[in-house]
């Protein structure tokens, strides 16, 4: 099989269940946008802070991928064999949200990107996944989207923020406050 098929040079691409779409065509730009997300859950994923992290990263990884199928699946054929997007996998977030918050202090200001490499990057994987989020609410207000789509992307960019903390705990790095400038 080529990677290169021609079939796009013009503009326009196929999806799930064979109907053709504009490149720049929301639900594209939906998965498309998870394709990016997945990039830098995989960037994260190789950081050394997060070895122990692996195995949950590499899952939220494959969930991605399955978002991404369920997203490039043209509405008309529900029929499309494609990977289901499960309530469990919501609440996997859900519980490691809650065991990486156990041990950190609570929030008392908003907190700036940076402070660390590691930390940078979780922070633009977090970013990423709240612009997929808004592009995929925007296809839902179209076309029919799973809710469970929307419910993990939103957990999703939930457990990146407290992600971006606990690297800071575990790199003891002091997270950068933000301080509003006083007129």
């Amino acid at each position: 099989m080529k990677i290169y098929t021609k079939t796009g040079d013009e503009g326009q691409t196929s999806l799930l269940g064979g109907a053709r779409v504009p490149k720049f065509d929301v639900r594209i730009d939906a998965y498309g946008t998870v394709d990016e997300l997945n990039s830098y859950i995989g960037m994260l994923r190789d950081q050394e802070v997060n070895w122990m992290r692996a195995d949950v990263l590499k899952e939220i990884q494959d969930r991605l991928f399955t978002i991404g199928a369920d997203l490039a699946t043209d509405p008309a054929k529900p029929n499309v064999k494609k990977p289901d997007l499960l309530g469990s996998d919501i609440e996997m977030l859900e519980k490691q949200i809650d065991e990486m918050e156990k041990p950190l202090t609570p929030l008392t200001s908003f907190i700036l990107p940076g402070g660390h490499p590691s930390i940078s990057f979780g922070h633009i994987a977090r970013t990423v996944c709240r612009r997929c989020e808004r592009i995929v609410t925007e296809l839902a207000a179209m076309e029919e989207v799973s809710e469970l789509v929307i419910q993990y992307l939103n957990r999703l960019s939930d457990y990146l923020f407290v992600l971006c903390r606990k690297m800071a705990q575990e790199l003891n790095v002091n997270e950068v406050i933000w301080n509003p400038r006083n007129k």
